[in-house]
């Protein structure tokens, strides 16, 4: 089920192998693991794409992908997943993991307040910029585990589940038709 369901919505391996911005990257798009629906695979994807959603960088999709073809994660599964952190969630992710970040440092919340001045911005970067990435990088960290465990614990019931349909199916269709009368 979760293998059909992802395999409509995720572009296939050759309409991506056939872009000619992605022409750079050689043969290693040919590695048929980047593109296998698997537990393995989509577990990896879920814990590189979670991760980098957390992360306030530019071009988060561009290091997901990178990351994904190291850890041999389904490619575009981990691409996809940084969407998660879209300009409507990022406001409150950014802000809870700031917060985060300031208990940890046992710093106070700083009010909300922006000037677009360079002796502002220099000023407020330490201030603000330390707790806003050791924040990230502490829910990115957690976030990512709990998302890859849950992830193969999931589809690992969903296994089971399915063999255990399967031989019912099989035990009900073995009994032979008088037996199956009597017990009605």
């Amino acid at each position: 089920m979760p293998k059909k369901f992802m395999k409509r919505y995720l572009p296939s391996p050759e309409k991506v192998q056939a872009m000619e911005s992605l022409r750079f990257m050689g043969d290693i798009l040919h590695e048929p693991n980047l593109w296998h629906i698997n537990r393995h695979g989509v577990a990896r994807a879920f814990l590189v794409g979670v991760w980098f959603c957390f992360i306030p960088m530019p071009f988060q999709m561009l290091a997901a992908a990178f990351c994904a073809i190291w850890f041999n994660a389904n490619l575009p599964l981990s691409v996809v997943l940084v969407w998660i952190s879209n300009p409507l969630t990022m406001p409150p992710m950014f802000y809870f993991n700031y917060k985060v970040g300031a208990w940890i440092l046992n710093r106070p919340v700083l009010a909300f307040e922006f000037q677009l001045e360079w002796d502002w911005i220099s000023h407020r970067l330490v201030d603000i910029g330390v707790p806003l990435y050791l924040g990230s990088l502490v829910m990115a960290t957690v976030t990512a585990c709990v998302a890859y465990l849950t992830i193969q614990y999931i589809w690992r019931r969903k296994i089971r589940t399915d063999w255990r349909i399967r031989r019912q199916s099989r035990n009900s269709d073995a009994t032979p038709p008088a037996s199956r009368d009597q017990a009605s």
